[in-house]
């Protein structure tokens, strides 16, 4: 079968080649993959900035973002031939942790973890993988291709997840959410917004074209410039860009009692002068909290998945700006202006 890989430590070294059937080890479950997402992480790891390829090879299968149909389950396993799936990424830790002994994974306190596709796991960037059925998400079947928005959608529900649990620490009445960067996570974190009544604003640096279009039609406002020169402060931040002068603005910008959850990962090199002794002094008297989250588990897969039921179809199809066959795999990994989620497709759904 044909799979996209990459050399873990070699820049630029993606290509689909030929691989053996996933072996029976990865799971009890056989799912043909219909279609793989490809996000900012698989660029990085095509630039070899990190990822660890399985035991005993020297190549990783790429692939987080996916959707496929069950083709082959144990009778007891909870899974039928034909049932629409997503792959949960993250993967406890042997010892485990005590997250990860609970079922949170995604607060793996030891680092031990895998992920498929990105460390020492292949990942779903396969036409056939397998998994443990424990590690797989029965979604609803009206969810079709748009499936494929799954582990994105589940990173928000959690950073939504931990931003209620911090806020319910007193009595907790948000308003306004800000969100900066409109690509696919900032895009469904305004989604998740919208759906929990607030008022959504989005921040981004492109000017016209789909993503405002995108902005406006979940009823939010779509902001250009400066972020310190919006005319208020929010409740919540979610920060999406990984951009380190937009991280020191979102800080600079918190409402009373307000909460930013850095939800991007910034990349190397970026550099940018703190006043720490303020930062410090106004996080202290207004009881601010800004905090990281990443990866996200069962639970989360979950609470995503009844978001996107609730949602627009319409409008989560707009998501997906692009779609390109296994075939023209090059085209998938070339970064284009008006791209927002760009899909890999192995079958139709």
């Amino acid at each position: 079968m044909q799979a996209l890989t990459i050399i873990p430590g070699k820049p630029n070294s993606a290509s689909v080649q030929d691989v053996p059937e996933p072996p029976q080890k990865d799971g009890s479950v056989l799912v043909r993959a219909l279609g793989l997402g490809i996000c900012g992480t698989d660029f990085e790891l095509i630039s070899a900035e990190y990822g660890w390829p399985p035991a005993g090879k020297d190549y990783l299968i790429l692939g987080h973002e996916s959707l496929g149909r069950v083709e082959e389950a144990p009778k007891d396993s909870g899974f039928a031939k034909g049932d629409l799936v997503v792959g949960i990424v993250r993967h406890p830790d042997p010892v485990p942790c005590v997250a990860c002994a609970a079922g949170e994974w995604d607060m793996c306190r030891n680092g031990q973890y895998t992920e498929r596709g990105i460390k020492e796991r292949d990942g779903f960037g396969s036409e056939r993988f397998r998994n443990e059925p424990e590690f797989l998400v029965k979604l609803d079947p009206g969810l079709g291709e748009l499936g494929v928005l799954m582990e994105p959608a589940s990173i928000l529900a959690k950073a939504w997840d931990h931003i209620t649990r911090i806020g319910e620490r007193a009595k907790w009445q948000p308003r306004t959410v800000l969100v900066t960067g409109a690509g696919p996570i900032g895009l469904l974190a305004a989604l998740m917004g919208h759906q929990r009544g607030l008022e959504v604003h989005v921040l981004d640096r492109v000017q016209e074209g789909l993503k405002p279009q995108l902005v406006g039609d979940l009823g939010a406002t779509y902001h250009t410039g400066p972020l310190q020169e919006l005319k208020f402060r929010p409740d919540v931040t979610i920060e999406c860009t990984g951009v380190a002068s937009v991280i020191v603005e979102a800080i600079n910008h918190m409402g009373n009692d307000g909460i930013l959850c850095l939800a991007g990962v910034s990349s190397h090199g970026q550099n940018e002068t703190l006043d720490i002794g303020t930062i410090n002094r106004t996080m202290v008297l207004e009881n601010s909290v800004i905090f990281g989250s990443v990866n996200a588990n069962r639970r989360h897969y979950e609470m995503a998945e009844r978001s996107l039921c609730k949602a627009d179809r319409g409008w989560l199809s707009r998501l997906i700006t692009r779609r390109e066959p296994l075939s023209r795999w090059q085209e998938a990994l070339q970064r284009k202006p008006d791209d927002i989620k760009v899909v890999l497709q192995f079958a139709a759904a």
